[in-house]
């Protein structure tokens, strides 16, 4: 038998709700008890037995702090239920309704706006604001940051240490009202650092006091300015308070050919892709992108990157460090900014500095798959970009993952991948040569690197067996490599003192192989571990 819409959207509204429930690590009694319930009703709403109340889901969004993500599904339950769909006037009786009354300021609409002009950006941003609380709002927190050198917060700190945003040149102005007419509004400083400024957007002006009391709404606009020499090419939005609905829009000269992406994160997820395109429109010599989210959960940070392909460049910037596996590419340059939408933790990141968790096998098999199946797919989608000219390595660590796993392409296409499980280099022949290495999680640089001819490497396979592989020249280096990563070390820990890191503009080996006389660098000879 067929269930009716209304039987399907209550069955959605029961697997949301034990969704949230089990993902902050309540029981139903728990739940229950903070909600002022039985604890068998949660059990009979779960187990689609009862419908859900109009109270019954605000209580739980509420308790829960799923960021309208119930009070949603029962919404469009309440529509089915009632036989109607929602009207202009019902619409905004909805905003109202969205967060439980008591809750504070609502986010109904965001929009910011990111213009780049005469070397400066200009930052518009406007929201729709709901008092749901039950106490008037007389200020609004404001914070302004920069990152100059995302990738390297060491050198971002030391610029913004010696060139520090002020507030006289961000030229910050604010207003807030309704539609026609807009108050200015006051505002005072809360905190000044030397890379972020903190401000209370005031609801009162010369004129005097206009509070936002419970029940009302108002739109606030602000704008403010910093200098491309400071703000860096990036643009985040976090959300931090319950937001229906966040666009964010970039405008730039289109004889910058700007390439832009994007990355999300929250409180459970590393950085990734954003879950859908940017919107692209060349108009009268201006390029503007646009991307939107409904409902975006509380604590999560959206950021937009890019470069210019053509345009200024800071004389100062000789890339943007980032971390990964060794590699080499031709082709279409593969930035720091898109190795990180691709899901490859970056240079200054904790995880890259920890010694991985090795798999106790067979036990962890299930765990040892899954991680060689997402390092396989990262791989396939970096093939996307470009070719790899010196072979290419990827490791556990670098997207995110503990685990002591490792997968290692040769330089030759006609090979197989190597994978690695509880890698360690057992014996190393005394010839080394020194070569140039790049890495995925700093792409934008080179360092020359010396390393061992040849490695014995001893590694685990997925029934538990132990074994040792020897790997000659190309493959020995791309090996080591990985290995260093799963050791919590980059390459730049083996360059000899004093070495500098060469900028990839300046680096002149892209596109050809590592250079051995005499013995195939792609080599490698396997044999059970003898005790």
């Amino acid at each position: 038998m067929t269930s009716s819409p209304i039987d399907r959207a209550a069955d959605t509204f029961a697997a949301e709700l034990a969704q949230w429930r089990v993902d902050r690590a309540m029981t139903k009694k728990q739940l229950a008890a903070r909600m002022g319930f039985d604890p068998s009703y949660i059990s009979h709403v779960e187990g689609r037995r009862h419908r859900p109340t109009e109270d019954f889901a605000r209580r739980a969004e509420a308790v829960l702090g799923a960021g309208g993500a119930i009070w949603q599904r029962f919404q469009e339950y309440d529509d089915l239920r009632a036989s109607r769909t929602v009207t202009p006037a019902r619409d905004a009786a909805v905003a109202e309704q969205w967060q439980v009354p008591g809750t504070g300021l609502i986010v109904e609409q965001e929009t910011a706006v990111l213009s780049y002009r005469d070397g400066f950006y200009h930052c518009a941003i406007r929201r729709a604001l709901y008092n749901a609380g039950t106490e008037p709002v007389t200020r609004y927190p404001v914070r302004i940051a920069v990152d100059r050198y995302p990738d390297d917060p060491q050198r971002s700190n030391r610029h913004h240490h010696d060139h520090p945003l002020t507030f006289a040149e961000l030229d910050l102005d604010a207003a807030c009202g309704g539609t026609g007419h807009l108050e200015p509004m006051l505002w005072r400083a809360k905190h000044d650092r030397d890379a972020a400024k903190e401000v209370w957007l005031l609801f009162e002006n010369s004129q005097g006091r206009f509070p936002l009391y419970p029940g009302q709404r108002t739109t606030i606009e602000y704008t403010y300015r910093v200098g491309q020499e400071k703000w860096g090419q990036w643009f985040q939005r976090a959300v931090r308070l319950p937001t229906r609905r966040l666009t964010v829009r970039l405008d730039f000269p289109t004889t910058l050919d700007p390439q832009v992406w994007g990355v999300e994160t929250s409180l459970s997820a590393e950085d990734a892709p954003l879950r859908t395109p940017l919107r692209r429109q060349d108009v009268d010599g201006r390029t503007a992108l646009e991307w939107s989210t409904e409902v975006p959960p509380l604590n999560a940070r959206y950021r937009l990157e890019w470069r210019f392909r053509r345009g200024p460049r800071d004389p100062e910037d000789t890339g943007t460090p980032g971390c990964g596996g060794a590699a080499v590419a031709t082709g279409p340059v593969a930035d720091s900014g898109r190795l990180r939408a691709l899901g490859i933790v970056q240079r200054g990141a904790a995880i890259l500095r920890q010694p991985a968790r090795p798999f106790d096998l067979p036990s962890d098999e299930a765990i040892a798959l899954d991680t060689i199946a997402r390092l396989r797919t990262v791989l396939a989608r970096l093939d996307q970009l470009h070719p790899f000219s010196k072979g290419l390595g990827l490791a556990a660590p670098q997207i995110g993952l503990p685990w002591a796993a490792a997968v290692v392409r040769p330089p030759d296409p006609g090979l197989g991948p190597v994978v690695l499980l509880n890698p360690r280099v057992v014996a190393a022949a005394r010839e080394t040569d020194q070569q140039y290495e790049g890495c995925l999680s700093f792409f934008d640089v080179r360092g020359s690197v010396p390393r061992p001819l040849r490695i014995d490497v001893e590694h685990t396979g997925l029934a538990g067996g132990r074994m040792i592989t020897s790997f000659d020249r190309a493959m020995a280096r791309l090996v080591a490599h990985e290995i260093d990563h799963l050791e919590g070390r980059l390459y730049v820990d083996r360059m000899p003192p004093g070495a500098a890191l060469v900028p990839v503009e300046e680096y002149g080996g892209s596109g050809h192989p590592w250079i051995y006389l005499g013995l195939n660098p792609v080599s490698g000879h396997t044999s059970p571990k003898l005790s």
